[in-house]
This record gives structure tokens, sequence and C-alpha cells, in this order.
């Protein structure tokens, strides 16, 4: 079978076992129907003794295509739908699901989630208590997308993959590539018995390429696109990605790894780009700062969080430098976390989590801002709520947490021929991190050395170690804002069960002074 009968017997087949429920076929979310039955689910609730509820309608559709040299190797089209209804009742949670939405269904799952509540109260110790939020009578929003990724075919998608895997095999020393895009469009209906009524369309896209080099004396070296970060965009995306155009690069610089310079262990200034520093401001800032973490409420995949109690750092904490402000936010266009409402209804804020270095506030959802109401004054959610799908619960999980640029014009160039002795990373690798976010550990996908202002060479086997505090306090310079690039994961694991969401980080370049970097290549024996 050629590549083309492959493709379309695949498609094909995938199409047919993935045939959506009626009410699922192109799914108009607003439609009046949609509307009365979250209605009568509300309705539903309140009668059987809700003091609050809500209900979420979702469609969620996940593509995926990989190939590896000339060879596909994965094809996944997947497609979920059906609804979900919290409650609130005498300030216990209660939550139940269904894929069957008709009206005696969402009925009986409305009185199922009362039930639900009503047992939870036995194990309450701080009864819920939700935070104001404005009426939305009919809210929409959809992501800034140019083109449906869905409306590309398949064939289009793997001839580019396998374009970009030839461009890379091109370079000797290349041997091995392994190419992907995956694509979710989440279509959201929410309901609440506050008034709100909102529609949303969400788009995601991630391309990655991966090209490891092959060396009998050296061993071997990977290198991945880091500087193509996931996005909250279409199909335009992976176009302006460039992969054909940009593989052969990458490919050249998997091979210079293979006899580059093996680093040597001591301290050195680092100059970040921020296709690397997303990651660690994702792990050492975004983290802990998630109130549920910060009260020991969470624990699971991130751990708990240095940054508490926050009746001790609130405000007090010095995070970093003067210069230092880390913005949440769920608005910048094509960011991850984008989103006119969240999941419990409320229009996210953008706020300064970290003002002139010094820690002032956490992410929040409207059953958490009770808990520092006295030491922050603030009584709105941030709205830091998301359901991973309609049989998720929703919870809190982090905006678009960024590193805000500079006052000063600098770039990347700028950080280097200030830099005497240093190395300068790109791209973000392998990773440690403990389980309150204070001692980590982080390496790059491509590595330079630095000195006298210049970059000398290529260096491999880079990691550098840190307490958070003390890493961010020792940032002296960062780029301004034409130097302020998005990154960001597609996805990101919290609770238990485990759920995922996509957040984006920005962030300029920055330097860090006299930070410990470790070899990671040599013989410990």
């Amino acid at each position: 079978m050629d590549r083309r009968d492959f493709v379309t017997t695949t498609a094909a087949a995938a199409a047919a076992t993935l045939v959506p429920r009626p009410m699922a076929a192109g799914l108009p979310q607003a439609d009046a129907s949609i509307r009365d039955l979250c209605r009568r689910a509300l309705d539903a609730a309140r009668r059987a003794g809700a003091g609050y509820a809500d209900v979420r309608v979702v469609r969620n559709r996940s593509q995926s295509v990989s190939t590896r040299e000339q060879q596909i190797t994965n094809l996944a089209d997947e497609e979920t739908f059906g609804f979900g209804v919290r409650v609130l009742v005498a300030g216990a949670w209660g939550f139940a699901a269904s894929r069957e939405l008709n009206v005696p269904e969402v009925e009986r799952i409305a009185r199922l989630a009362v039930t639900q509540a009503k047992a939870n109260r036995r194990a309450v110790r701080r009864p819920v208590t939700l935070a104001p939020t404005p009426a939305v009578p009919d809210g929409r929003w959809q992501s800034p997308i140019e083109t449906d990724p869905f409306t590309v075919s398949i064939e289009d998608k793997v001839a580019l993959l396998l374009r970009a895997n030839a461009e890379a095999l091109k370079v000797s020393g290349a041997r091995f590539v392994n190419s992907s895009m995956a694509f979710v469009l989440q279509e959201k209906t929410f309901a609440s018995t506050d008034d709100i009524f909102t529609v949303q369309k969400n788009y995601r896209c991630l391309p990655q390429l991966s090209i490891t080099a092959v060396d009998p004396a050296a061993g071997f070296a990977t290198r991945q696109s880091a500087e193509v970060a996931p996005a909250g965009r279409g199909y335009e995306w992976v176009v302006q990605a460039d992969f054909p155009g940009r593989a052969g690069r990458w490919a050249e610089e998997a091979v210079q790894r293979l006899t580059a310079k093996s680093v040597e262990p001591g301290r050195y200034d680092l100059i970040l780009e921020p296709s690397h520093l997303w990651l660690t401001i994702h792990e050492s800032i975004a983290h802990p700062t998630e109130l549920d973490r910060v009260m020991g409420y969470e624990a699971n995949y991130a751990g708990t969080s240095f940054a508490a109690p926050p009746e001790r750092v609130l405000g007090k904490l010095k995070y970093g430098p003067e210069f230092m402000n880390i913005q949440g936010d769920r608005s910048q266009a094509g960011t991850l976390s984008a989103c006119g409402w969240d999941d419990d209804g409320v229009a996210p804020e953008t706020y300064l989590i970290i003002k002139n270095g010094i820690l002032v506030d956490y992410q929040t959802t409207r059953d958490q801002v009770a808990w520092i109401t006295p030491l922050t004054g603030r009584t709105r959610s941030h709205g830091c709520s998301y359901g991973e799908s309609w049989s998720d619960v929703q919870f809190q999980r982090m905006p678009n947490v960024s590193l805000l640029p500079g006052e000063q014009a600098l770039t990347t160039e700028d950080l280097i021929a200030a830099t005497d002795r240093g190395i300068y990373i790109v791209g973000n690798s392998s990773y440690s991190i403990d389980q309150q976010r204070y001692n980590f550990q982080f390496s790059g996908q491509a590595a330079y050395e630095v000195q006298g202002g210049k970059i000398v060479g290529m260096l491999k086997d880079v990691a550098y170690q840190a307490r958070t505090v003390d890493f961010w306090n020792s940032m002296d310079m960062i780029g301004g804002q034409g130097s302020y690039r998005i990154g960001g994961t597609f996805n990101d694991g919290k609770g238990q069960p485990g759920q995922s969401n996509a957040v984006s980080h920005g962030c300029p370049p920055a330097r860090f002074r006299n930070v410990t970097v470790l070899n990671t290549g040599r013989d410990r024996g």
C-alpha cells in the first residue's frame, strides 16, 4: 500500500469509529436546545436542594499525526461529548456527569450531583463560599485562528512532515527524525444559577520536530524544535513554523553537539532564551503560586509550595530583583490558556503575581478567594478554574504566567555582549525540581560558551542547579518588549484523578549571575 492509500484508508477507518452522537454532529453549542437543557439541569439542581449549580456541555476533538524518517507512525482522531453538573449544598461540592444529553438525563444527573454534595457535607471542615462574579446572560468567545486545522487534509499534514524529515536527513550525520503535529478543539457551553451563559470555541496547536545525530565514536545527540511553542492558533501556526526550511539548521546543530566541548563544572553567568526560560518559570514560579498547593490542599504531580503560608510571605517574600514582574493572564492572543471566561463563569483578570520582585498574589478560583481576602483585600476570583473535559470536575489551574519585559530595549545580543564569562542556553530539555518547588536543575537543547561578550563555541553536558529564590534574585538583565516570546506546554498534569491543561509562559531573554553549572556527561564512577 503506498502512502496515499495508507492515509486515505486509515483516515476513513478512524472516522468510522468516531461517528458522534446526533447532538454532537456540527454541534451548535449556543443552540436553543442546548440552552434549554442547561436550564433544566439548573432547575432540577435547585429543586433538589442546591444553593448554587453550574453545568458544562463540552465537545472535545483531538487529532495527531506522527512520522519518522519517511514513514507514518501514528494517526489518531478522537472526539468526546457530554456534560457535567456541579452543585453546592450547605458548603459542600457535588459533581456528576453523563454523555447522554437529553431532558431526563440532565435532570437525573443534577439530582445525583446534589445527592453527592449532601453526602460530602460530613467531611467538610471549611464550608465552601463563592466569591461574587458579574452576570453574563449571553457571552461568546473564540480563539483567533486563520485556518481551522480540522479542515486541512491528513494527506497535506503528512506531506509537510515528511518534507521536513527529508530536509533534516540531507545533513550528514543526521540519522533519525521524528515529527508530529497535534490539534485540539474544545467547544464549551457553560451555564450557572448566577445568570451566566457562555459559549466558547478554543483551538490549540502543537507542531514538533526531533532530530538525532549519531557518530560511532561520539555517541548520539538530539536537537528538538524547542523554539516553536505550542499555541492557541490554527493550522497557520504549523505553516509559520516552517519545519522544512528550518530542519537543516537544527540537524546541523545536532551534529555539532556530538563533538562539542564538554562543559567544565563551575559558576557561570547564564543567558537564557525564552525558548528555555519559559519552563523554569513554569516550574519555579507558576506551580508554587497555585493557591491550593500553597494551602496544602493539592500535592499531586508537582507537590506543594515553599511560598507559604500566605500570611508570612505575601507582600514580604523577595522573589527576585526590583525589575522582576510576573503577570498572570488568560487574555494574550494565541496563548494556550486564553479564554473569555473560566469554568466558574468568571472573566479572567490580568494581574501581577510578583510586583517589583515581591510576591503579592496567587492564582485563585471563586471558592478560594475567601482564603486570602483578609491579606489581599480582594474579593474577586482571578479566573483560574478549568476542567479538562465534561466528565472532569473543574478546579484551580494556572493561567498564563509570564515574566514581563524590561523598560530598556535590550536584545539577546546585548545580554551576550555584556557577559565576560557565561553560557547561552536555547530550548528546554530535562529538568528536576523538589516537591516544594525550591531546589531545581535544568538543561537545554543547545548551549554555547560566551567569552568576552562573544559566543566562542558550542558546549555539551550542560545543566544548572539552584534554589528558586537565589536563582531569581541573581537575575540582573532582561530583554525589552521586542525580545518577548511565548513558550508553553500542551499537557500540564494536576489532580487526582489526573487532569491535563495547556498553558503558555511569555518572557524576554534574561541573564543570571554566578549560577552553579554541572557536567551531566562525565563518568562519576
